[in-house]
């Protein structure tokens, strides 16, 4: 995965950008104005993207790339990424099956149906949907999209740091959540070691940290806050092979920290964004992460398909 793969990607998706994805908004701050003593914060708004996430952009780039047979499309998913391929289905006017683990959230499962997917409930954890998933791809012939481990889903994800960088410049670092590793892998092959990447992860979902102390992907138990969208119970091959080039630091957070930090966005800042999408901000508020006083940070508010009642 490098620059030119991400070009081409976006290349690809531009004449989408009307019909389907959108700009995100990127927002810089003050440091102060989010309580951190740093220069800046940029918030990279990539929960309005279309579907609620940055997933939009990889799972559209995967199906413009290959032809898309009869039987359609099929994704396991704890929920974005089958919300983004259902979208991206949708809007090309193919068939979509979604495959969901058991701690897949009620409104991410509606939202589905509502994309005109087909949703089927494929086992308590993702890695049983997938394993259920392939079985019924290796059956009909549908095109299969990965959450997170395909090269053009990661280099979609690329494009957003590209969108970045051609709309600021280079953030001094870049703070980014990680499941399986799709969004930290296309990001970190965006931006090489140009910016320091940080990957954070969920105590609970520890999937690049324990790979990391083991010296290759290994398998993880995976609970808690987020593991509707960080439950990979291992890192994906691709995002590891960048991961180990580019990104020097992987943090866990508490979840304490991870919801603090998500009501924290709603209550002073009106963004309404999952648990996944608040860990940038959650390594800020508790020291987890500490940036220098010049240091401008870059925050990926990942995605936003949550049940707007748990903001409460």
């Amino acid at each position: 995965m490098d620059h030119s793969e991400i070009d081409s990607a976006s290349r690809r998706l531009h004449a989408h950008y009307s019909s389907f994805l959108c700009k995100t908004p990127l927002w810089k701050l003050p440091g102060a104005a989010l309580g951190i003593d740093c220069a800046e914060v940029w918030l990279k708004l990539e929960h309005l993207q279309v579907g609620g996430s940055f997933k939009a952009r990889g799972m559209l780039n995967r199906l413009l790339a290959h032809p898309i047979p009869a039987a359609g499309v099929t994704v396991a998913s704890g929920g974005n990424a089958g919300i983004a391929t259902a979208a991206a289905a949708r809007a090309l006017g193919v068939r979509c099956e979604v495959f969901v683990p058991e701690v897949s959230p009620e409104a991410k499962r509606q939202r589905l149906r509502d994309l005109g997917a087909e949703v089927v409930v494929g086992g308590a954890t993702y890695a049983e949907a997938f394993e259920a998933c392939m079985a019924r791809q290796q059956s009909t012939g549908a095109l299969l999209t990965h959450a997170y481990d395909q090269p053009e889903v990661l280099a979609g994800a690329g494009t957003l740091a590209k969108e970045i960088e051609d709309e600021a410049g280079l953030p001094d670092s870049v703070l980014v959540s990680v499941g399986g590793g799709g969004l930290i892998g296309g990001i970190a092959a965006w931006f090489e070691r140009r910016a320091r990447i940080v990957a954070l992860e969920p105590e609970n979902c520890p999937t690049l940290y324990q790979a990391r102390a083991a010296g290759e992907p290994v398998d993880v138990a995976v609970s808690g806050v987020a593991a509707d969208s960080l439950g990979a119970k291992r890192i994906g091959a691709l995002s590891w092979e960048v991961t180990q080039r580019h990104v020097r630091d992987a943090l866990l957070l508490d979840d304490e920290a991870i919801r603090s930090a998500q009501r924290w966005l709603w209550k002073e800042m009106k963004l309404a964004v999952e648990p996944a999408a608040a860990l940038g901000l959650a390594a800020l508020q508790s020291g987890v992460y500490r940036p220098s006083k010049q240091e401008r940070v870059c925050l990926i508010l990942c995605g936003a398909n949550i049940d707007p009642a748990s903001l409460g």
